[in-house]
């Protein structure tokens, strides 16, 4: 534990579990039920309802290599292409290797996926997949499929679940091993307040941290608050600056801003054209896979053209699909579109690349676990190395998938190391967990940030670290979260008045937007690079020697992030918190905690 905490009152009230998982998407659902038919004491916490995660918003659908001629290997090399050479390979073909049965098994639990006329799993293509492998379900509405199915088999197995809650922060034991969560319950919740679930295991699969910008496709609950969990609690991250801007994003106007319609990588799978005012193709040349290419190259092709053509958005032409295709195949999109007032079947959608997906996160080994012991990952959250810089397109739900049952696996296999009857909370834990509270009221609790702010770290993020970014847009940025971290810091030394912020949600999502948002912009500005996902305008070249490597980043119990440089590629092995296996020395910023 790094000893800092977010300000809150202390909990008021307990339960006590074997697990308690903390989100609500097809990572964490998948984990609850596997656990839970393993017969321990799960408890599933999550932000809203429980259908109201990231999950339910995934258009495209799952990629799996369930296709005739297609196979795991093929899979691999596309997602090792995607990830600009820094995927960790081992997690990779975890991935494309479990991944068919796993979605096997998810179909079991009860989800329909679209099929052929002969019955088959149907399949489409997306960005930079050689094959046809996407499983999808209601034509684009995949995400909600899979959420449905998953929240009907919670429900079924009467697990408890305590929705309408934000996690706080970790609970530890004398020797720094997990022993829970605190948490606050709003509004319709079970409970009232702040409290706590007491277990030597926790998931953490809590989502993205989309939020940090204006625009952005996550939910308004992905706020980055596991991340921030996790580094107070003194776990280590990874490649928070590999952010995927989505490239097809319905454009709603320059001043839009909160969560943005999608418009999924599947409709140019099914043959739609990225074209500018005039009409004219311009990804035909760029790449071999033209529109088809990796997001983050599309991504920034539309950029180029924007600002070629000074405009504010692109377009996708797909009015050669007709109303039938529309209407059968992407029933959401049509409908998000005429909503705002465009109509797809007769005229151009206008696009924009807006904040996706959060390639990086809490650094995991194959088995989820974090180096904090009995913490684990999962999901957005969670860094594997799947991903590397740059995920690729409908891997985001197989990977919850896969690694939801491998944590799951984990878990069972440590319970049934240290107790005899799994399903039962000792004595002994309870007590631990009594005096884990006490230790925790003891901890330095960080400075809020007034609920307003959430707006201005938003704005900072997106003229400094959004699709493209400087060694001048950074510091400018870094500079600008700083002032809002020092202003916070101050009220907090005010014993009372106006501008001093009170703990609540509002003031607790912000507070965790600041901390990632300062990690993220830390990590841009060491890498010196443009790679995947992550372009400096200024240092336009892949840079190999220099830079195939991981940046991991810890927050120290003097409240200063550390970056260090992994010494390859490769992550270093998962061990109990403290200095990574890393090679180069490390560099240390102040962080939204410090004083």
């Amino acid at each position: 534990m790094t000893g800092i905490r977010l300000t809150a009152p202390a909990p008021g009230w307990s339960i006590d579990a074997d697990v308690v998982v903390v989100g609500s998407g097809v990572a964490g659902l998948t984990t609850a039920l596997r656990c839970a038919a393993a017969g321990l004491a799960t408890v599933v916490v999550t932000k809203a309802r429980l259908d109201d995660g990231s999950t339910r918003w995934a258009q495209g659908g799952i990629a799996a290599a369930l296709g005739e001629g297609d196979t795991p290997e093929q899979h691999l090399a596309d997602t090792l292409v995607a990830g600009a050479g820094l995927c960790d390979e081992a997690a990779v073909r975890t991935l494309v290797t479990e991944g068919p049965d796993a979605v096997r098994r998810l179909i079991e639990t009860g989800a329909h996926f679209d099929t052929t006329d002969t019955g088959d799993i149907a399949l489409t293509r997306e960005g930079g997949h050689h094959r046809r492998r996407i499983a999808h379900a209601g034509g684009d509405a995949t995400g909600a499929e899979i959420s449905r199915a998953l929240v009907e088999a919670v429900r079924s197995a009467a697990l408890h679940t305590v929705e309408n809650a934000l996690v706080l922060d970790l609970l530890t034991d004398a020797e720094g091993r997990t022993a829970g969560v605190t948490l606050h319950v709003m509004g319709e919740g079970q409970h009232d307040g702040v409290g706590a679930v007491h277990a030597p295991a926790v998931v953490l699969a809590t989502g993205g941290m989309g939020q940090v910008f204006s625009a952005t496709t996550n939910p308004s609950v992905s706020t980055g608050d596991g991340v921030a969990l996790a580094l107070r609690a003194g776990a280590e991250v990874s490649d928070l600056e590999f952010v995927q801007f989505h490239p097809t994003v319905l454009f709603l106007g320059a001043d839009s801003e909160g969560q943005q319609p999608l418009v999924s990588e599947a409709v140019r799978g099914e043959g739609a054209h990225l074209v500018d005012a005039s009409g004219t193709r311009f990804m035909v040349g760029q790449h071999e896979l033209a529109e088809l290419a990796p997001r983050d190259i599309v991504a920034k092709a539309i950029t180029r053209q924007m600002q070629l053509h000074g405009t504010e958005h692109m377009y996708l032409d797909a009015r050669h699909f007709g109303a039938e295709m529309w209407e059968k195949r992407f029933p959401t999109i049509l409908a998000a579109c005429r909503a705002h007032g465009i109509d797809p079947i007769t005229e151009p959608i206008p696009v924009a690349p807006a904040a996706h997906y959060a390639s990086g996160g809490i650094r995991t080994d194959l088995r989820g676990r974090t180096t904090v012991p009995g913490l684990y990952a999962c999901g957005e959250v969670a860094c594997t190395g799947v991903h590397g810089a740059n995920r690729l397109a409908s891997n985001s739900l197989l990977e919850g998938l896969v690694f939801a049952e491998r944590i799951a696996a984990d878990i069972v296999e440590d319970r049934s190391r240290t107790t005899e009857a799994p399903a039962l909370v000792t004595t002994a834990t309870r007590v631990a967990d009594r005096e884990t509270e006490r230790h925790t009221d003891r901890l330095a609790p960080s400075p809020l940030l007034a609920p307003e702010a959430r707006t201005a770290i938003q704005r900072i993020m997106t003229q400094g670290a959004g699709v493209l970014r400087s060694a001048a847009s950074l510091v400018t940025a870094a500079d600008e979260l700083e002032a809002l971290h020092n202003s916070a810091a101050a009220d907090a030394w005010a014993t009372a008045g106006p501008k001093r912020a009170e703990p609540g949600v509002e003031a607790w999502e912000a507070t965790n937007l600041l901390l990632v948002s300062r990690v993220l912009v830390a990590a841009a500005r060491q890498r010196e690079e443009t790679r995947g996902c992550h372009w400096r305008e200024d240092r336009p070249e892949r840079d190999d020697e220099t830079w195939r490597r991981h940046l991991v980043v810890r927050l120290t119990p003097d409240r200063r992030l550390v970056l260090s440089r992994t010494e390859s590629e490769a992550f270093p092995p998962v061990h109990p918190a403290g200095a990574p296996d890393c090679a180069a020395a490390p560099t240390t910023h102040p962080t939204p905690e410090e004083p």
